[in-house]
């Protein structure tokens, strides 16, 4: 806990100033489970916090002691304020190692030990905020105080920066501290499924940023599956390839050249609508709306809508099918009403309805709405808007946060309408706020009235 292998890296903050420098930021590890070993000094430590020491004790006193990687473990009641600031302190170690956010594991709890459930027992007593009470009304909230202490520690620690942190496991109100992640699910189209599905509900559940172990967790992805799993999480806003240790591989070049070349095309795409991500990131602040939303959110009154369970929405303006099952090339995609454009292809398409797009191995097909202004980043790297056309007759708009990407300074939104005029589309500030301060690229003028 809280160690660094010094064979492996001698010299870890080195490589994570390297790193950064190339624009990698690193991730550490942290599970709540301590090496119960005295000598131990993180355990050591945690015994002589507050009155009775950091770790869950029973009705009698005693040390509740599961077994985790090190062995023999306790684990932190972070249902305690007192354990919870003494846990976040512990950070600054990982800080002063060069890693950039916390990635909390294990943590719903998890004890190898037979307690009757691979968690802990019932008997286990917890502060509760003063309430006092037993593992059965501490268990769901576990994760969520566990993630409070790692972000009000990193707030604490680095005041000027904003804590990265997500967790395997959480409770309602986990939005506040960081996101989550699939948790270990199964490599399998199976599970490619599910995992659309959990993004989609803990959206829906106020937690907006989540995705999967792209490739799945466990197993050996055909590369199929694996490069239909890399497209969906291309769109998603965690987006991470992640295995257990004695799984196959899951960087892009292990599945051969082709993957390896349609894989890339979804980074670049990834990379090109990141100015979107970071606006949609700062609606889900402001107003609770996830990044990934289901179908029927403008119409929750459409029941072919609501049974749709195999697209999204990315945003208002963005409308994903991802492949999820082998072998298609061409899929079936449900279009709320208006109209949509391929965004590849440029055709239009009139929703409500059902039609059939191409979906070959090279991308999967994302639609995009009429009259939508999406903050993008130009081949130059440099600020673009990418207007679709209105439909004739209507009008359309989006919005463009500036975002300094750390410290606290309030973001600057950018409005903009859209609208024909004299054969042309114009795009222009919503409410007189001045000039469009970047390039416009309209797209599906040719459907112009």
């Amino acid at each position: 806990m809280f160690t660094v292998d010094r064979e492996r890296f001698p010299d870890l903050p080195a490589l994570a100033k390297e790193l950064r420098g190339d624009g990698v930021r690193l991730v550490s590890i942290v599970d709540p489970a301590v090496k119960a070993e005295p000598g131990d000094a993180v355990f050591d430590a945690g015994r002589e916090v507050g009155e009775r020491g950091a770790f869950v004790r029973d009705a009698r006193g005693r040390m509740v002691v599961g077994e985790v990687w090190p062995g023999a473990c306790a684990y932190p009641d972070f249902t305690d304020p007192v354990v919870r600031d003494w846990w976040g302190s512990l950070y600054e170690e990982r800080l002063a190692q060069g890693f950039s956010g916390i990635w909390h594991d294990m943590n719903e709890p998890v004890s190898f030990a037979a307690f009757g459930d691979p968690s802990l027992p019932r008997s286990a007593r917890h502060v509760l905020e003063g309430a006092g009470g037993d593992h059965r009304e501490a268990h769901n909230v576990y994760a969520l105080a566990m993630a409070r202490a790692g972000y009000e520690g990193l707030l604490r620690l680095r005041p000027e920066e904003r804590p990265f942190l997500f967790s395997r496991s959480g409770w309602a109100g986990m939005q506040r501290y960081g996101g989550t992640w699939s948790g270990d699910v199964s490599t399998g189209w199976d599970g490619l499924r599910a995992s659309l599905s959990l993004v989609v509900g803990l959206g829906l559940c106020g937690v907006p940023y989540s995705g999967p172990d792209v490739g799945g967790f466990d197993g050996f992805p055909s590369p199929e599956l694996y490069l239909r799993w890399f497209q969906l999480g291309a769109y998603l806003p965690l987006f991470r390839t992640h295995s257990a240790i004695d799984a196959g591989r899951r960087e892009p070049w292990e599945f051969g050249p082709e993957v390896l070349e349609h894989a890339r095309a979804a980074l670049v795409e990834r990379e090109r609508l990141h100015p979107y991500f970071v606006s949609l990131s700062q609606v889900a602040r402001l107003t609770g709306a996830p990044y990934v939303r289901p179908v029927w959110w403008g119409a929750p009154g459409d029941r072919a809508l609501r049974e749709c369970e195999d697209a999204f929405l990315l945003g208002d303006a963005l409308l994903v099918a991802p492949v999820l099952e082998p072998g298609v090339r061409r899929r079936a995609v449900r279009l709320p009403r208006g109209r949509w454009y391929d965004t590849v292809t440029g055709r239009a398409y009139e929703g409500p309805g059902q039609v059939l797009v191409d979906a070959p191995l090279s991308g999967v097909p994302v639609l995009a709405r009429a009259g939508a202004v999406i903050p993008v980043r130009g081949a130059d790297g440099e600020p673009e808007l990418e207007v679709w056309a209105p439909a004739p007759g209507r009008t359309g708009g989006g919005l463009a946060v500036r975002d300094a990407g750390d410290g606290w300074a309030e973001a600057e939104v950018e409005r903009y309408a859209t609208r024909w005029e004299g054969g042309r589309v114009v795009v222009e500030r919503d409410g007189g706020e001045g000039e469009v301060g970047c390039r416009v690229r309209v797209r599906g003028v040719a459907d112009a009235p």
